[in-house]
């Protein structure tokens, strides 16, 4: 297993607090350290975590959206039945980046499953959003030009073949709407491809309204003028309704776009891909301060009633509905806008669950709460704790220790999640938490091993430090354990904020 730490953050001691003060549980002084118990503090200045971070730039979003054309589609010789286009992250925080640099399409595997055995085939899924016209050359019908463009194919022209259309689309992923069209003296359809037949039927990934109908054909390779008849817009009644990714909880709909702490980038992507947009926040690359990507939402920009992009933003804080605050701008609208939230497997791992009893009482510690229990070998004693006190805690008010309470022993605790998980059997997951050391010049006794399933899966040896972020893959075997083993007073280790996710 790879242990993968950060260091960029402040060293820490625990010293002397206001000794003047009779502390609920006393105090006994090692040298110039006061234990856990004491209710020390550490040294320089302390500095709780604020974890508002960057907030979203949407001016900047909204600027970009009117410079970024992300319109695909066909081109005079594209080829039917080619590979649905995958998602590609075309700017950064309203930053442009090279499109060649694509989000891969990474489907949930039930999404996939459900899309596979899901056919609808008949019209009574569908709505039909536009009718086409029957023109001539004077007064030419015309095909969609829209953004989240996947791919197209020739159905058989004998008929104006609706069903047949509305069937590409199912087995197409992605697919919410279609746009079947005649393309006349087009001498690709007419002679080169197999299927001889000039009945177009373009799949997109979002749903397009006349306005878009903006390709009124052009010269053919021949000479001759190619030109559009009937061309009709169809779209799934379950239109832009996707499932969850795995390891993945969906909040209800939201009114706007997340404007919420815990903000890391946005992406515009080419199609509102849900799947795509957790491929990104899966694989970022976690904060310092708040690790890794906890938090999703995915919404459509349109002007006018056109679709123009599709905004990713990714936050290590989980957002809810009541940040969903960002309308848009101008004639800039919002629309579709979604959240997800990681699943965690661990149940209160910032230890918050955990107050003191007597009211208006900072301070407190424990050796077992509801989901977690805190144990010491016979001879030591409070060897691991849960603490609810601000200064010790890297978000929040609580956090555990590792290492005597009272300094009575040099012993190491065991920290122990109170019952089994709630893990898939063979799935990867990630073990990330935050970490911080105590007992300047005495750490070389001080260490953290952790365990899954009883198997030791990595051990910190740092110096003394504030603190750091750390993760570890394991595979799961199904209600697994978890424990943490470690700390040797005067030496403290500080755990929170410990997630277990899908990797």
């Amino acid at each position: 297993m790879l242990l993968f730490p950060y260091y960029h953050l402040t060293p820490a001691l625990l010293v002397a607090g206001n000794t003047s003060t009779n502390h609920r549980y006393g105090y006994a002084e090692h040298g110039s350290v006061v234990y856990s118990a004491s209710q020390g503090i550490r040294t320089m200045e302390w500095d709780s975590n604020e974890f508002t971070g960057t907030t979203i730039d949407f001016d900047g979003i909204a600027y970009a959206v009117f410079q970024l054309d992300q319109i695909s589609g066909l081109t005079a010789d594209s080829r039917p039945n080619s590979p649905s286009i995958s998602t590609i992250a075309t700017a950064l925080d309203g930053e442009a980046v090279n499109p060649a640099v694509l989000t891969p399409r990474n489907p949930s595997s039930s999404a996939v499953e459900s899309r596979l055995h899901w056919h609808r085939r008949t019209k009574r899924d569908y709505v039909q959003i536009f009718e086409g016209a029957e023109t001539g050359l004077e007064d030419p019908d015309a095909s969609i030009v829209g953004v989240a463009y996947l791919t197209y194919t020739l159905v058989n022209n004998s008929t104006y073949n609706v069903d047949d259309c509305l069937e590409f689309c199912d087995r197409t992923l992605g697919c919410v709407s279609v746009n079947l069209y005649y393309e006349y003296n087009n001498l690709l359809l007419d002679h080169i491809y197999p299927q001889r037949s000039n009945l177009k039927c373009v799949a997109y990934g979002d749903v397009h309204f006349p306005q878009s109908k903006l390709n009124f054909g052009g010269m053919s390779v021949s000479g001759d003028l190619i030109y559009i008849q009937e061309s009709s817009g169809w779209v799934t009644k379950s239109y832009l309704n996707p499932s969850a990714p795995d390891g993945y909880d969906a909040l209800p709909d939201l009114d706007g776009a997340n404007e919420a702490f815990g903000y890391m980038n946005s992406f515009f992507l080419t199609h509102y891909d849900v799947d795509a947009c957790a491929a990104i926040c899966n694989n970022w690359t976690p904060d310092d301060l708040g690790g890794s990507c906890k938090y999703f939402n995915i919404w459509r920009a349109v002007v006018g009633i056109v679709p123009i992009t599709y905004t990713c933003s990714i936050y290590y804080i989980p957002a809810d509905p009541s940040t969903a605050v960002y309308r848009g701008q101008g004639n800039l609208t919002v629309t579709e806008s979604r959240g997800y939230k990681r699943k965690t497997y661990i149940l209160d791992g910032g230890f918050e669950y955990y107050t003191c009893d007597e009211p208006n009482t900072a301070f407190c510690f424990t050796h077992t709460t509801e989901t977690w229990l805190a144990s010491s070998l016979w001879e030591g004693y409070y060897d691991a704790s849960i603490f609810h006190y601000k200064p010790y805690a890297h978000s929040g008010n609580s956090v555990a220790i590792l290492g005597s309470a009272f300094g009575y022993d040099e012993y190491p605790g065991t920290l122990t999640v109170a019952s089994s998980l709630s893990t898939e059997a063979g799935v990867r997951y990630i073990i990330e938490f935050f970490h911080s050391r105590s007992g300047e010049g005495m750490e070389v006794n001080g260490f953290v091993e952790v365990y899954w399933n009883g198997d030791l899966v990595g051990v910190i040896y740092p110096a003394y430090s504030q603190w750091e972020y750390y993760q570890f893959e394991v595979v799961s075997q199904g209600n697994d354990e978890l424990d943490f083993r470690g700390g040797r007073a005067p030496v403290y280790d500080y755990i929170d904020d410990i997630i277990v996710m899908r990797a």
